[in-house]
């Protein structure tokens, strides 16, 4: 194809022209001509020179691909039955279609929603790709024609061999909303059918799932991002997540087989708990079988008159009973905590359904076997728990009921009807904490330091998928008023919830 004629001449450099001027002048103007030179070679001359470049490169862009051009290349095809498209992309920004080879054939696998494909409605899935811009495509590697469309912009003429396929229109597929349980990033994927269009986001992250027409690769927004970004991005499909992670843990415990033995090896602490300790009913720190990856949400606005238990999470010394305490003690008419059962006497101050509910052994032993109990354990021979239905009186008194528990007690309570509020409370840097614990006139041991930090990622980990948020304890006083705002959010905005809970 010709190119057009620039409308002025290209110049590379001062240099250049500066030498070009010295040869034209004649010997008695020599001294002028070193003169200019030395303009030229000037750097506002020779920036002014670049900016003239640009523009004329510009001016030579190629011609468009005329009707013409193209019905002369259509001919080469023979008989086949082909249709010439045309289709405005914007620069920087995807096509919104990927392609897959077969053969020597490159055929449009896959149209993304939101994209200048979609909105075009002239390419469809099962087109081969004879042409872009007068670029014969057929024989090019799928990267290739990745690169090529990457680079261009404006009106691309495609010249395609329509799919014989017969599909009926696409059914109106209804949006659903997940939660992620793991971090993607598709620059490091390679299985994603087209990098530029994979949807990077984070564990915890809210995605807006558009369509599941290919099982594999779903098409998703980003919460908050729909506005921004019309196009919609490619993630891995639940049950393709699923089978990824599946392999990747059987190839992690075949390269360490003796990993899952390293557990029984931890030093046991032997400082004697002044607490009870409670333990979860029939739960383990983490379901080994369970390969998370995206949990189906929806929107939940509290009523007024029924408002959801806040629960507390983190390691010890991390301040959660200090900043329950601190809420208790403020806003007593506001918040509650459940009533405890035990086993043990009454003693001689005590009011039953005040401070305990006092039940016999064998009523105890059988809630937990109808489970009952959001936790429960024995201290000095006597059993202690927490039940559903003690926190459920708190919330039918229209008060906050506000918990402070293990990580083993967050699936219970999360599959129960009590729809909580679980905020992970977490340290701040090991100097930070170190600081922190030094004003409650503690000092703690570097080993103990790292201890709770390690202690954090391990329930972040293991648990994280359970939290709602997290604040970060580096100030009593600030983690309190933004504990308080968190929960006066409840109030005023709808929350992501577990689908689960309002069905």
């Amino acid at each position: 194809m010709n190119k057009a004629s620039p409308p002025f001449p290209l110049i590379s450099n001062a240099q250049d022209l500066a030498q070009e001027v010295q040869t034209v002048l004649k010997p008695t103007h020599q001294k002028e001509g070193q003169e200019l030179t030395a303009l030229l070679n000037a750097p506002h001359i020779q920036a002014l020179l670049l900016a003239h470049d640009k523009v004329a490169e510009q001016e030579m862009q190629l011609e468009p691909v005329t009707d013409e051009r193209v019905y002369e290349s259509i001919g080469q095809y023979g008989g086949e039955t082909v249709k010439i498209v045309r289709i405005e992309k914007a620069r920087d920004i995807p096509l919104g279609a990927t392609v897959r080879n077969e053969m020597d054939s490159v055929i449009i696998s896959r149209i993304v929603k939101g994209g200048a494909a979609e909105k075009s409605g002239l390419l469809h899935e099962g087109d081969e790709v004879l042409e872009i811009n007068g670029i014969e495509i057929r024989g090019k590697d799928v990267n290739e024609v990745f690169d090529l469309l990457s680079d261009m912009h404006g009106t691309l003429t495609f010249v395609l061999i329509p799919s014989q396929q017969i599909k009926p229109p696409p059914a109106k597929e209804t949006v659903i909303h997940v939660k992620a349980h793991f971090d993607y990033d598709p620059s490091d994927d390679p299985y994603v059918p087209c990098r530029e269009l994979g949807l990077s986001f984070q564990k915890g992250d809210i995605l807006h799932v558009i369509s599941q027409e290919d099982p594999n690769w779903w098409q998703a927004y980003r919460e908050g991002d729909e506005d921004n970004q019309p196009l919609a991005g490619l993630i891995p499909g639940k049950s393709f997540q699923q089978q990824r992670e599946a392999m990747k843990q059987t190839i992690e415990e075949d390269k360490e087989p003796e990993k899952s033995g390293k557990l029984w090896c931890a030093k046991k602490n032997k400082k004697k708990r002044k607490k009870v300790l409670y333990n979860a009913n029939k739960n383990d720190d983490y379901d080994n079988e369970e390969i998370l990856t995206y949990e189906e949400m929806s929107l939940y606005h509290q009523p007024a008159n029924r408002k959801r238990p806040i629960i507390l999470i983190g390691p010890q010394n991390c301040g959660q009973n200090e900043l329950r305490q601190r809420l208790m003690n403020k806003e007593k008419d506001r918040f509650a905590s459940a009533v405890p059962h035990t086993t043990r006497n009454r003693r001689d101050h005590e009011v039953a359904g005040r401070d305990y509910h006092f039940v016999s052994r064998q009523a105890f032993e059988a809630d937990i076997a109808a489970g009952k109990f959001i936790e429960h354990g024995e201290f000095e021979k006597n059993l202690y728990g927490t039940s559903i239905d003690s926190v459920r009186q708190v919330i039918n008194s229209g008060k906050i009921c506000l918990l402070s528990l293990r990580t083993q007690s967050l699936k219970t309570l999360r599959n129960s009807d009590l729809k909580p509020y679980i905020i992970f409370i977490a340290p701040p840097s090991q100097e930070r904490l170190r600081a922190l614990l030094a004003k409650e006139g503690k000092n703690p041991k570097p080993e103990e330091l790292r201890e709770i930090i390690e202690k954090t990622r391990e329930m972040e980990q293991n648990n994280g998928h359970y939290f709602d948020t997290a604040i970060v304890n580096s100030d009593l006083d600030k983690a309190y008023q933004e504990l308080l705002r968190l929960i006066n959010k409840l109030d005023t905005e709808p929350q992501w919830v577990p689908s689960t809970w309002l069905r």
